[in-house]
């Protein structure tokens, strides 16, 4: 049995869809029933109901769940366990957030916290924002940093895990400037006007923020896309060469602005999403964790008009 199998079977568990936790995976819906069908074959019992939608678990599948549950956080905790450190409070606190949050807001925000609580160890890891959520849940990560939008909510046992909102992020279209400054695509454009379009993954979390912000807008313009891809900073690449317009968050593409690199091509066509921040109740007290979420507690967001934390 792979973990991995555990891994899509609370996934699918939790949507109660087969294309959905699939594509929350980033695997084809095929593979993704072979692997559960995998774990079934490996159990030898049924683990889903087929003939219902939404998807049901078995009898089997609901005694199942909570053991695979436990079974991940146990490894874990093994892991940890044997990998080993000199002394408890040397080590680093395991951080899981998306692509964008780790190269665009992340470091500037770890370094005001050590201003106020004195130097931390950290190992970042960059994932989707789904499997950053869910490394919590399996004990892979000591903390999550997300992005949260009510049309795409991070949901996570609040029972179990504080939450507290750090900061918020908006979403908007760029080009490239020419040399005088001005952008080269005119967006929405004129009316029956084709624009290249940059845009992300299906998979990505990003890529649902500009689909509910285009099917929420006045005017949809006509869109052709040139390339795709699940990486922010990839499309911000294609975006400097000139290759299409793309949507952004702000906070990756500031020096660019400030350059006179790139332009806003259009305020009306935006979103903003809370960057939040969870840790799990049992471990939000303890050495570096515990003083970077006593300072998460009571400072106020970055880039937001003030937060709260779990109690």
């Amino acid at each position: 049995m792979e973990t991995k199998w555990l891994e899509d079977f609370l996934t699918l568990a939790e949507t109660h869809s087969f294309s959905r936790a699939a594509e929350l995976r980033n695997i084809t819906q095929p593979a993704f029933s072979r692997r559960i069908q995998a774990l079934e074959a490996w159990l030898g019992t049924a683990l889903v109901d087929r003939t219902m939608y939404p998807t049901r678990l078995t009898g089997a599948g609901e005694i199942f769940r909570a053991e695979a549950v436990s079974m991940l956080a146990h490894l874990g905790e093994v892991r940890t366990l044997l990998r080993g450190r000199e002394h408890a409070g040397a080590e680093a606190v395991r951080i899981a957030m998306p692509h964008t949050l780790s190269l665009a807001f992340f470091p500037e925000w770890i370094r005001r916290i050590e201003q106020r609580v004195g130097p931390l160890s950290t190992k970042v890891t960059a994932l989707n924002v789904h499997d950053a959520a869910m490394s919590l849940v399996d004990g892979t990560s000591d903390l999550a940093l997300v992005y949260h939008h009510p049309h795409q909510p991070v949901q996570l046992d609040p029972r179990r895990f504080r939450m507290a909102i750090i900061g918020t992020e908006s979403i908007y279209p760029y080009s490239r400037c020419d040399e005088q400054a001005r952008p080269i695509f005119d967006f929405p454009g004129k009316p029956g006007q084709i624009i290249p379009f940059l845009s992300y993954a299906p998979n990505a979390y990003l890529k649902r923020m500009v689909d509910y912000i285009l099917d929420h807008a006045a005017t949809r313009p006509r869109l052709e896309v040139r390339c795709e891809t699940d990486m922010a900073e990839g499309l911000k690449s294609m975006l400097l060469e000139g290759h299409g317009m793309a949507f952004l968050p702000e906070n990756a593409v500031r020096r660019e602005l400030a350059a006179g690199l790139l332009a806003c091509v259009g305020s009306e066509y935006s979103t903003q999403m809370e960057i939040r921040a969870y840790c799990e109740y049992r471990e939000s007290a303890r050495g570096m964790l515990g003083a970077i979420w006593e300072d998460i507690a009571s400072a106020r967001p970055a880039g937001g008009p003030g937060g709260r934390a779990g109690p």
